[in-house]
């Protein structure tokens, strides 16, 4: 896959840049939790800051209209000068005045009618402002939204440094070297069976955690309890495949405690929380033998407080020899939390987007910048 790269655009002295950053960063009492996607993006802007570019930075915020980036832009002034733009007109003003090598960063694209309907004139609106196109948020190319998809038919189009290292590291992952383990947690399981199905031609074992494997024990006709299930079926097939593997044991959360539990002992009014001792026992194996292993999603049920699957589960990783990739937004921040980001061989800024990636090779952030 040849992407068109940044590196490659030529003279950007003075030159308009709309830069599509991942801004959605999680914000506790107006402080951003965690800044690794931002931290990420900070060599293009470094690289265009130097370059003498005159750079519009864009991105979104949460699910709200009305939720703002300015939290975000005060973690942005950290790498580099900018100016706080809240509406379109006075980005337009503030790029004018915009000295070679400045910024000015708008307001949360989705606040504006068009972004998430994709609409041609709101494409065109955002295009006006630039001369130059820069895809810099791989976490958020799966979605079909103007500033992904829309600009790159009306300007000259290139992948940020990140973007191109996502696309390259997360494509090692077809022709893996082996054993190669997938581990799967979170939830949602309709969303996850493209990557599963995809991946028991490419991995010789599949481990699913999480809320997904509470769904794998309901089909096999074991009480799963008041546990987070999907309205999913699962075929027979998949049921019956050896490479697929789910915790032998689960922690649940009953009225008054948190017992340990073989999976199929959970009782009608008991709650799946986390994986059992025996369950990461079982993993750790399965992590000591692997050459490669891709982690996406936690063990447990991690936003509910039940983190510690998923705690020991990046610690193997850690520890492991194999060439490991992971990525999600839960899974990241576990690792950060633990300092253990640098000792993964890859740690990817998306989620969804990545498990797309895996499933498709392809996103439709990716597919713009390669018709450009």
């Amino acid at each position: 896959m040849f992407l068109p790269l940044l590196q490659d655009a030529g003279n950007l002295r003075g030159k308009r840049v709309l830069l599509r950053l991942d801004l959605d960063l999680s914000v506790e009492n107006g402080v951003p939790r965690d800044t690794f996607r931002l931290e990420r993006a900070g060599r293009t802007l470094r690289f265009l800051k130097e370059r003498g570019a005159r750079t519009l930075i864009i991105g979104h915020i949460g699910r709200k209209r009305e939720e703002t980036l300015q939290p975000v832009f005060e973690q942005v002034q950290r790498i580099v000068p900018a100016e706080f733009a809240a509406t379109l007109v006075e980005a337009k003003a503030k790029m004018s005045n915009a000295q070679n090598g400045g910024f000015v960063m708008l307001e949360n694209v989705r606040s504006f009618l068009g972004e998430t309907e994709n609409d041609p004139s709101f494409a065109r609106e955002l295009a006006a402002l630039a001369d130059v196109y820069v895809n810099e948020a791989f976490a958020v190319s799966h979605r079909e939204h103007a500033s992904i998809v829309g600009i790159p038919p009306l300007l000259k189009s290139f992948a940020g440094f990140t973007f191109t290292e996502e696309v390259e590291h997360l494509s090692r992952v077809f022709s893996p070297a082996h054993p190669a383990l997938l581990v799967l947690g979170g939830a949602k399981f309709e969303t996850k069976i493209p990557i599963i199905e995809r991946f028991l031609t490419i991995a010789d074992t599949i481990y699913i955690g999480g809320a997904l494997a509470n769904d794998i024990y309901r089909a096999r006709g074991y009480e799963v309890g008041v546990s987070l299930v999907s309205d999913f079926t699962i075929n027979q097939a998949l049921l019956d495949n050896s490479k697929l593997h789910v915790p032998s044991d689960v922690i649940v959360h009953t009225a008054s405690e948190n017992i340990e539990k073989s999976a199929d002992n959970v009782g009608k009014t008991e709650k799946i929380v986390d994986a059992g001792s025996g369950a990461l026992a079982d993993v750790r194996a399965l992590v000591g033998k692997a050459a490669f292993v891709i982690w996406n999603g936690p063990l447990g049920l991690y936003e509910e407080g039940f983190d510690a699957g998923t705690i020991a589960l990046a610690q193997a990783l850690a520890e492991c020899d194999a060439e490991t990739i992971i990525g999600g937004g839960d899974s990241i921040v576990v690792v950060s939390k633990l300092g253990l980001l640098p000792r993964f061989s890859f740690v990817s800024t998306g989620g969804g987007a990545m498990l797309e990636f895996l499933a498709k090779q392809t996103l439709p952030g990716i597919a713009a910048l390669l018709k450009k």
